[in-house]
């Protein structure tokens, strides 16, 4: 990294005393909440020291705290780069038995009605779900006379997605649209026909964890690029440009977990910086139909930005219409399209047809749930939000747009511990490292809002206590490891 990029990430430390600790905390800050990532090797102390218009004296007193602390090793001969300082791990903690990401669906919550759990963003499904499924049933009759494998999709499913692109400013036909089995079948299936192990792909940091998951059983080389302030398109052009990555990975509406939307300038960048590095942009709009106003002007789909099939969008009908449908689709180039008809067949033949056409039935009545999600969203978020200020006033977080969670800053590396004390007070929340790669994101956590706001208001409540039992633990204790 340049002296100037990283003068830049770091901004005006001249006003605070002393000016190396100040240096030193904010580049431990873009450590840890990932928009550093790490072994990135640092500028030189002389480079640094010009970009801040500093004295060469504050930037080596400042990194020898951060190689103090942990944050930064540095060899002769080859410079410094940015690490974490090693975790402690207890044999005799039976916490260590736990240590892993533990993340929604796999792991139900425990056969306790008072039990909440905050571990999945899905919602119940909405109030025309019952017409739905009993129009697709009166439908079927029409599909079980033949075999029921359509390995692309029901062409009538495809045809209205389709449309949905274009109403969107995307020409898109049926063709172009394969439709799957959920979205993390979507992004195995693209994983699988365009990643071989070793090349490079690029994700956010935060991300959506069963997308790192796939990528890790793939043998992918992952770039993180930190988007916890939103996207900065340089750091990701560069990322795509040294790295030679050969697929990126991003959520540009209502971003898992951290609600950011990326503006349609971004948007431009991010496509053009794809096509630069020739790498294939997958774009996941799980959450692009969750605006909480939808009277606000939609940003324009990546897609509309592409001019050479580069950009490949996910979709689904889990987070909209309810988690238990698993359809999802691909949008991209008939001729790939066709190429993942025949990848899917070996593991996957085809998706279910009774589903398809609950799923095609409420795309037909789409505005009606998009204005029952907004309100019930809007109430739940609202409703968060007013009891984090009035219970952990300490803790930072934006109010988005759209989305179904609030990721929350605490202002100490505690999530792991925090979610574990959680879960022993009746509660679930997910901690930020199950979000990232290499163990950062440990002062963060994910709160959805889907579930009823005085539950969520309980939830709140137990939250608070775990906060005071893991603030107040040993700065000693174990903590265990994400990996």
């Amino acid at each position: 990294m340049s002296g100037q990029h990283l003068a830049r990430l770091v901004g005006d430390v001249s006003g605070e005393r002393p000016v190396y600790g100040a240096l030193a905390r904010s580049v431990r800050g873009l450590v840890l909440d990932g928009r550093l990532a790490l072994r990135t090797r640092l500028p030189a102390e002389r480079d640094l020291a010009a970009a801040l218009g500093v004295s060469r004296t504050t930037v080596t007193a400042a990194y020898d705290r951060l190689r103090d602390e942990g944050y930064i090793q540095s060899r002769q001969g080859a410079g410094s780069w940015t690490v974490l300082p090693p975790v402690r791990m207890s044999s005799a903690d039976p916490r260590t038995a736990q240590a892993g990401a533990r993340f929604g669906k796999a792991h139900p919550p425990p056969d306790d009605a008072d039990f909440i759990d905050l571990g999945c963003a899905t919602p119940a499904a909405p109030a025309i779900f019952g017409e739905a499924v009993a129009a697709a049933v009166d439908e079927l009759p029409r599909y079980s006379s033949g075999p029921g494998y359509e390995p692309a999709g029901l062409l009538g499913l495809r045809r209205i997605i389709a449309d949905g692109y274009t109403a969107r400013g995307v020409p898109t036909g049926p063709d172009q649209i394969v439709v799957t089995t959920g979205a993390q079948h979507a992004f195995t299936l693209l994983t699988q026909t365009l990643i071989e192990p070793g090349d490079a792909v690029m994700i956010e940091r935060p991300t959506y964890p069963h997308a790192l998951g796939t990528l890790r059983r793939r043998g992918a080389r992952l770039v993180p690029v930190g988007v916890n302030e939103g996207w900065d398109v340089e750091l990701a052009a560069g990322a795509m440009r040294q790295a030679a990555v050969r697929m990126a990975y991003t959520i540009p509406d209502f971003q898992n977990p951290t609600g950011h939307l990326m503006p349609a300038a971004g948007r431009a960048a991010l496509v053009d910086a794809a096509r630069r590095a020739d790498a294939f942009l997958v774009a996941d709009e799980t959450f692009a139909d969750l605006a909480h106003d939808l009277d606000a002007p939609r940003e324009p789909p990546l897609a509309a930005f592409d001019s050479g099939g580069r950009v490949i969008t996910i979709g689904s009908a889990s987070k909209l219409f309810w988690g238990g449908l698993r359809i999802g689709w691909i949008r991209t180039t008939a001729p790939l399209a066709r190429r993942l008809v025949l990848a899917r067949e070996p593991f996957d033949m085809a998706s279910p047809v009774l589903e398809q056409l609950i799923v095609r039935e409420l795309l037909l009545r789409v505005a009606e749930v998009r204005t029952e999600r907004a309100e019930g969203l809007l109430r739940g978020r609202d409703a968060l939000a007013g009891a984090l200020r009035a219970l952990l006033p300490g803790w930072e977080f934006r109010l988005p747009a759209g989305g179904m969670s609030l990721w929350a800053r605490l202002g100490a590396p505690i999530a792991t511990p925090l979610a574990e004390t959680a879960e022993r007070l009746g509660l679930r929340v997910v901690a930020g490292p199950v979000f990232g790669v290499d163990g950062v994101l440990e002062d963060y956590v994910r709160l959805p809002y889907v579930l009823p706001p005085e539950t969520l208001r309980t939830a709140v409540e137990r939250l608070a206590l775990a906060h005071r039992e893991a603030e107040s633990a040993p700065a000693t204790r174990s903590l265990p490891a994400y990996v």
